[in-house]
């Protein structure tokens, strides 16, 4: 691999691209009242995709990027599920029909921190409001360190088909630095009882960059991983950003490794799981063969939601709880972040909706652009859906930032085929950010791009 073009390009910080416009470009102009109208359009005959997020966990990871809360106690728990009920009902309501569900994920934080009666209860609200059935996919993300029997009986009993368990590393050394004490039996455990359950599709999530990590831990991690035989891997780039999440500043940035280091550990752990018997999907998920994530591959079906490479096909998602955000056909809307002002709104019969984004045609063109991209490693400009034409030259060779790709080989162009280059792939998001209409407008800073 070119050193110059993983200094050049590794380093940049771009986003991961699971919406177009991404979340930074959300505005407070979307509220409550717009995103309950966009509620009353949802087709009655297109089942719709559920996303809801807990964000409690009992300790904190001090790589973590997500929106939690840390309580050792159980009160600020209930009082939130309470609240998400009272969500859920306003919803259907504003929906205005029964809408069969296709996919529900529960999101965090740490989802399965709530007792095993109190998520069969929220479970059974959701079923009350919406139409579950057996073909409805039913996903949870779980810490494996505090799942019960308990729990994954509950689970079970809901109908769970996939889970997702937290690993990052099994590297003792690499557990201290980012304060997650996690063994390998633990892990285990955890899928065993799944298993069990009925889940038919695990993943485990892999991180690389993290604070010690070198090659050869990261082959480590992925050859413990791998002999547990989960069907997915989810393998992604710590994203250092102490300025947004202040609770990173724990972590020794010394103990960092480079661009350079960074790549060398993500092709280390994508080559150790190759060689396992799983095939690379998209940019840094691998499967099975005869996982579904990897037949939707096969078939050039993947989709790229906010949970990342997905056989999801809804066309709507609906994000339940604190800064949940939902996609509808107009648009994206959030949920307020901050759990008291979410649970103020709600609690008074309101939809806590802060901000969201109204989608133009162009933004659609360019987000179908970006997730063919992110998906397929190509794009058929020739395949484009009715209605999708290039507004001005800025999508075509003209695009400088394009050109510059091209000439350096990184992609080709062959007609209306755009592809990246196979052993360029790990820049797919740099790819990406050619067809990004407001890249560099905001001051959020994003994953480094390698």
């Amino acid at each position: 691999m070119n050193a110059e073009i993983i200094r050049r390009y590794g380093e940049s910080r771009l986003p991961r691209y699971t919406s177009y416009p991404t979340a930074p470009r959300f505005s407070p102009s979307i509220g409550a009242g717009t995103y309950r109208d966009w509620l009353a359009t949802v087709p009655k005959s297109d089942p719709v995709s559920l996303y809801l997020h807990v964000p409690f966990c009992r300790s904190l990871c001090w790589y973590c990027g997500c929106h939690t809360t840390i309580t050792q106690k159980d009160a600020p728990i209930l009082d939130y599920l309470t609240v998400l009920k009272q969500e859920i009902r306003l919803v259907a309501k504003a929906i205005g029909q029964r809408q069969d569900v296709s996919d529900i994920h529960f999101g965090g934080g740490t989802p399965t921190i709530m007792t095993p009666e109190e998520f069969l209860d929220l479970t059974a609200t959701l079923a009350a409001a919406f139409g579950i059935g057996g073909a409805t996919e039913f996903a949870v993300e779980i810490d494996p360190r505090t799942l019960t029997v308990e729990m994954s009986e509950a689970l079970g009993e809901a109908g769970i088909t996939r889970a997702s368990l937290g690993v990052q590393s099994f590297d003792p050394k690499v557990q201290k630095a980012i304060n997650r004490i996690q063994s390998a039996d633990q892990t285990e455990t955890a899928l065993s009882n799944l298993r069990k359950a009925g889940a038919r599709s695990v993943n485990f999530d892999l991180i690389y960059g993290l604070p010690h990590q070198n090659v050869d831990s990261a082959i480590e991690t992925a050859r413990v991983a791998s002999a547990m035989r989960p069907e997915r891997f989810a393998v992604f780039g710590y994203a250092h950003v102490p300025a947004f999440k202040k609770h990173q500043r724990l972590i020794d940035t010394a103990a960092l490794g480079d661009a350079h280091e960074r790549h060398a550990q993500a092709e280390a752990i994508a080559t150790t799981l190759c060689e396992a018997g799983y095939r690379r999907i998209g940019l840094d998920h691998f499967a099975l063969p005869e996982d579904q994530l990897s037949i939707a591959a096969d078939r050039q079906a993947l989709h790229r939601n906010f949970q990342g490479y997905t056989t999801d096909t809804a066309s709507t998602l609906i994000g339940f709880g604190s800064s949940a955000i939902g996609r509808l056909a107009e648009g994206y809307a959030q949920n307020d972040v901050a759990i008291g002002r979410y649970a103020s709104l709600i609690s008074s019969g309101e939809l806590a909706t802060s901000k969201g984004y109204r989608l133009t045609q162009e933004d659609r063109v360019r987000a179908w652009i970006i997730e063919r991209l992110m998906c397929n490693f190509q794009v058929d400009f020739s395949a484009m859906p009715d209605g999708f034409e290039l507004p001005d030259e800025s999508f075509g060779k003209a695009n400088l930032p394009l050109k510059t790709l091209l000439e350096e080989g990184i992609v080709s162009w062959r007609g209306d085929m755009l592809s990246v280059d196979t052993k360029h792939r790990f820049l797919v998001r740099t790819v990406a950010s050619c067809f990004d209409a407001y890249l560099g407008e905001t001051g959020r800073t994003h994953a480094t791009a390698a």
